[in-house]
């Protein structure tokens, strides 16, 4: 509805949700603190100056730090060059990690949601920050988890990269909430979530400021969406009673995921408006959470077409039914 994207739902080879289920023991970090990791609490000569602490006094419990090994640079120009009918420029950006604790083995599904809402906040603190600098256009707060994801320090960490452009994989669905707005004089994310609730198959949990849910047309199995109900363009809005609610459903979705499938590898992304956008009509800021359990193949990669070999409802109701209390 949102990107005019196709998915295909697979009948033919759909697989139970609880195939899903990672295989052998959690595998994640035993020991809470490791000598060598660069986040761990005591190591912090091994990092750059923090950008961000909290608390300012006393132990920290979340820091945010420049990117020791970025493949951007802050220093360089945006400045665009033609090499023929090329288009070069130099890597400008912004990258830094947010360290979201000071113990080792600890995970976003395992900490408190009171701790959870500290890196929340650290987020949106930073991307106020970032983003007074007129060379950025786009900030996008990510977190990978686990090999298949793309991390390669088990300590709990996210990542925040800002760019001087909006790509086209970002902006694409920009110029289509345009055009529903224009159609439709209405946001085309407050209309899905609107009709999500409304058919209620595919929700995971509604708070007093947000809504999970399998979307309608999920690209692989288990993929999560967490939306303010409210309408906002951009994550930097949000407010401090907000933060405290989204923590809790983001335990809770994080929780389902770890303890229903065995602490899969995932991904999760905020997406939020590009700067200067952050109070419009059309845009809508939301997390989605793609666990990596399946491999997209040739056709996915040459199409742009998705293969989904479990229908978000039955993802849903497998989520929905997992103990998180354990």
């Amino acid at each position: 509805m949102a990107t005019r994207e196709w998915v295909i739902l697979a009948p033919g080879r759909r697989k139970r949700p609880d195939d899903f289920i990672q295989p052998g023991p959690y595998s994640g970090p035993e020991l809470s603190y490791e000598d060598d990791c660069p986040f761990c609490l005591g190591n912090e000569e091994l990092t750059i100056e923090p950008s961000y602490i909290y608390p300012e006094e006393g132990p920290w419990k979340v820091r945010v730090v420049p990117n020791k090994y970025a493949a951007l640079d802050p220093t360089l120009d945006t400045s665009r060059t033609k090499i023929g009918h090329f288009l070069y420029a130099n890597g400008f950006g912004i990258a830094e990690v947010v360290i979201e604790h000071p113990i080792h083995n600890k995970t976003m599904a395992t900490m408190s949601t009171d701790h959870i809402g500290l890196i929340l906040g650290a987020y949106r603190e930073r991307q106020i920050e970032i983003g007074k600098n007129e060379n950025v256009n786009l900030i996008t707060i990510f977190r990978n988890h686990g090999p298949r994801a793309g991390t390669s320090l088990a300590h709990p960490h996210s990542q925040i990269i800002a760019t001087p452009m909006v790509p086209p994989h970002v902006r694409y669905p920009i110029e289509q909430a345009v055009k529903y707005f224009d159609n439709h004089g209405r946001c085309v994310y407050c209309d899905m979530i609107e009709e999500e609730i409304r058919q209620k198959d595919r929700i995971l949990l509604e708070s007093e400021f947000f809504v999970a849910f399998c979307p309608f047309a999920a690209r692989s199995p288990f993929e999560c969406r967490i939306y303010p109900k409210y309408h906002s363009a951009s994550y930097m809005l949000i407010t401090d009673a907000e933060i405290d609610d989204l923590a809790v459903v983001l335990h809770d979705v994080l929780a389902r995921l770890h303890f229903g499938l065995n602490n899969p590898d995932y991904n999760y992304i905020i997406r939020s408006a590009p700067m200067g956008d952050e109070d419009t009509k059309h845009l809508h800021w939301y997390m989605v959470i793609i666990p990596k359990i399946s491999t997209a193949a040739g056709f996915e990669i040459g199409s742009g077409i998705y293969i989904n070999s479990v229908a978000p409802e039955d993802s849903a109701e497998f989520l929905r039914e997992v103990d998180i209390e354990q």
